[in-house]
């Protein structure tokens, strides 16, 4: 153990049952270099830990999770104002990462939020908004969706304001220098009167650019440096400079520092309105809930709002009205738009006990159905929140803008003072000549497009995706998809529809009839929920069943009991096989079924092989195009199944997917995916989200298929919300579409500034364009993340 340290923490931990829990979580903690005087306390169930940073803390949870325990921690988002370049969002993060007691902390400068996951016992929420107000931000707990709406649409106004005010008093400074130029002296002489000048420069100065200098000093005072240095630096110069002239007698820059604030605020503008409209898909799918609910009650039908509508309520649907949250159907027969939720244009066909959700259009008639999730349990929240985290999260193509936006600002003011003393001091062109392609260096560069380029598009893409039906839980996984060698794809409900029902019955005992051979079979299986013992008793018509005893699933394999006091096992190959049950005329009757491409059953009485049930799924109508369009784009496919592999090779055969894992239990398809990694492939499967659990996280991306009604536990990384496999593809293009356009995004940013700021410092850049071009840089990558709006296939 090592020494004591100076400082401690409290860590809550769950899921200790015996003090051999505690004494276990004790003895990994002390073990560690940077963990000390270690104490866990099995009745108050805490840990007292002594650490010297904040990566030990880390650590310690990391240990105690590892083992299998809890830890109780909180996560918070907060929205944060006042942000204006990648060096503000970079700073926070920082900040927050370095507090005792977070564990984790991102901060997204296009959102203007922060997601935080942090230790409830070391550290609260009021605590880490009073740590961002003391950075010089504004920060408060995020508030309801509409509120951040009007967030969005307040900073618009905000800056359209003040660009109003700016440009009305620029534009006579403008008019002065071109009417010079053009010699119209009397107009001219009026324009550039020095304290008509004055007196329209310096409100531009320090009223619609007081922002600046407000960021400025927030940040000089904690010894960093943002954009807003860069501008405040470069107009005071050019103000400055120009004051004391008009006693000096020598020239004026006073329309250079009031156009350079102008032409910043526009871009401030445009880049606030495009911001906007990077979450459009977003607001989309909040417009979508209603307001209010016709509920019925006591033989009533009142209407109330949609948030007093409770889980039980039964609710009434006009034609034409929208669902205010999810629900059953108990009267009626409709047909729903489900299109927003799902991308499924094609209207969907309810009856009686059908599943509908929030946000989708009664497209006919009138029905009734009771609520069962309501508020954010609904389908439609669950997918609000699901984009919204991915939204805020960082691919990991940003980590490298993030790396050079910190060295960025600091750079850019040496090159600046470099620029100014080379002028002044070797080139001899005195203080006015120095302090032109100074103060050009300075607001040619521009840090916001740096910071800008990557979440744009992962906001847009998002949003896009989301219109079309596939959820990407993360920035991340939106990138790393584009990066896949192989695609795995389970085969029932996956390849096939997932809706398997019998096709054929061979029976070899002369003493059972159908009837009974098939009661007896479903009698048994209709204790398990594997979609083929259901296509067996959806296939028993006869309505009673017999009672089963000592019931036995067998993962992978099947199903045994005891039905009428007889044995019965019904499984597959390998189930029999594993039970050594032989049968001379099994081999033949196997053969001509699995070469029809059915699924075969074996069903076992008493030790003796009784029949044959041959069942058979439909192959997806997109299946077998995904799949051509998967390989054309260079990613190899395979098919991962439990099913026997003369079977599952057909069904493979069918749809064009060329290599074959066969006869795999659920259990075992995790080991599959590991031995494509070993061999350097970065795989990605595709499963129904349930049994292939352990498959789609071990893969470097799990892609789960699924109904809305599913949305919100898929073990994804990627969600399909419709049952369209082509969706897979397109994802894949999605992702490789974004990558494209965040690296288009950095090379606009850094292009400004590599060709500009060498050019500014040659003194070839007059501040006025360099000033141009800096506003413009923001919007131009803004603008061209906006394009992904517009993506299709």
């Amino acid at each position: 153990m090592t020494e004591k340290n100076d400082k401690t923490i409290t860590l809550k931990i769950t899921g200790m049952t015996c003090a051999a829990c505690s004494n276990r979580i004790e003895k990994k903690l002390s073990k560690p270099e940077g963990l000390s005087n270690i104490t866990v306390n099995l009745q108050t169930e805490k840990a007292v830990i002594g650490f010297n940073n904040t990566d030990d803390i880390r650590k310690a949870v990391k240990i105690i999770e590892d083992l299998g325990y809890g830890v109780e921690k909180n996560k918070s988002t907060l929205n944060i104002k006042g942000m204006t370049c990648a060096a503000c969002s970079s700073r926070i993060e920082k900040k927050l990462n370095k507090t005792i007691g977070v564990l984790s902390a991102t901060v997204n400068l296009t959102t203007e939020k922060a997601e935080v996951e942090y230790l409830k016992e070391a550290v609260s929420e009021n605590n880490l908004v009073e740590m961002v107000n003391a950075l010089g931000y504004k920060a408060s707990p995020a508030n309801t969706k509409e509120a951040n709406t009007q967030k969005n649409i307040s900073e618009e106004n905000l800056q359209k304001y003040k660009l109003i005010f700016s440009a009305a008093l620029s534009v006579p400074l403008l008019a002065g220098m071109l009417f010079h130029l053009i010699s119209l002296k009397p107009v001219a002489e009026i324009l550039m009167n020095p304290w008509l000048q004055l007196t329209l420069a310096t409100p531009v100065q320090f009223i619609a650019g007081w922002q600046f200098y407000r960021g400025a000093y927030k940040n000089l005072k904690h010894l960093t440096a943002n954009m807003d240095v860069l501008v405040a630096m470069g107009t005071s110069a050019a103000y400055f400079f120009s004051l004391y002239n008009i006693f000096t007698g020598g020239h004026l820059y006073f329309e250079t520092s009031a156009i350079l604030i102008t032409l910043i605020l526009l871009g401030k503008y445009l880049e606030s309105k495009a911001k906007g409209r990077t979450s459009d898909a977003i607001k989309k799918l909040i417009d979508l809930a209603p307001r209010t609910a016709r509920v019925e009650k006591n033989g009533e039908t009142v209407e109330i709002p949609v948030e007093k509508v409770a889980v039980g309520d039964l609710i009434v649907v006009k034609a034409g009205e929208t669902l205010p949250v999810d629900g059953i159907i108990t009267d009626g027969n409709a047909v729903v738009d489900e299109s927003m939720l799902t991308g499924e244009s094609i209207p969907v066909e309810k009856h009686e006990n059908s599943e509908v959700f929030c946000g989708t259009i009664n497209y006919n008639k009138p029905f009734r159905y009771k609520a069962t999730k309501v508020g954010e349990d609904t389908t439609l929240s669950q997918i609000i929140k699901i984009v919204e985290n991915a939204q805020g999260q960082k691919a990991p193509i940003q980590r490298f803008a993030d790396v050079v936006s910190s060295y960025f600002v600091p750079a850019v003011i040496a090159i600046a003072l470099a620029t100014f003393l080379i002028w002044f001091s070797f080139l001899n062109v005195g203080v006015e000549g120095a302090i032109l392609p100074s103060v050009a260096v300075l607001v040619i560069a521009c840090p916001c497009a740096l910071g800008l380029a990557t979440p744009t598009s992962i906001m847009v893409a998002t949003g896009k995706g989301a219109e079309n039906g596939i959820l990407f839980k993360g920035g991340a996984y939106l990138e790393q998809l584009g990066k896949i060698d192989a695609i795995c794809f389970d085969k029932t409900g996956t390849i096939t529809e997932g809706k398997p029902a019998v096709k054929e019955i061979n029976i070899i005992n002369n003493e059972l009839d159908s009837d009974e051979f098939i009661k007896t079979a479903a009698s048994l299986e209709n204790y398990s929920e594997h979609p083929l013992a259901r296509a067996i008793v959806n296939y028993h018509k006869i309505g009673e069943m017999y009672k089963a005893e000592e019931v036995e699933t067998i993962p992978g394999g099947g199903i045994k009991g005891k039905v009428k006091g007889k044995n019965i096992v019904i499984g597959n190959n390998k189930l029999i096989n594993d039970k050594s049950i032989y049968n001379s005329a099994r081999e033949n009757y196997l053969k001509i079924m699995e070469e029809k491409g059915y699924t075969t059953i074996t069903v076992v009485i008493d030790g003796n092989i009784v029949g044959f049930i041959g069942i058979s799924d439909t192959i997806r109508s997109d299946a077998k195009e995904t799949v051509n369009k998967l390989q054309k784009e260079g990613i190899k496919t395979y098919m991962i199944t439990g099913d026997n592999k003369k079977t599952a090779e057909k069904i493979a055969a069918m749809v064009g997917i060329n290599n074959v894992f066969a006869e795999v239990k659920p259990a075992d398809k995790a080991e599959k995916i590991k031995q494509l990694q070993n061999n350097g492939i970065n795989v990605a499967m595709v499963g129904d989200g349930i049994n292939d659990a352990p498959a789609l996280a071990l893969s470097d991306i799990g892609i789960a298929m699924g109904s809305g009604s599913d949305i919100a536990v898929e073990t994804g990384d990627i969600t399909i919300i419709n049952e369209n496999l082509i969706n897979v593809y397109k994802a894949l293009k999605l992702s490789r579409a974004t990558i494209k356009n965040i690296k288009q995004n950095l090379f606009w940013a850094f292009i400004y500034n590599i060709i500009g700021i060498p050019v500014a410092a040659a003194g070839l850049l007059n501040p006025i364009i360099a000033g141009s071009a800096m506003a413009f840089s923001s919007v131009s990558v803004v603008s061209n993340a906006l394009r992904l709006r517009k993506w299709q296939i």
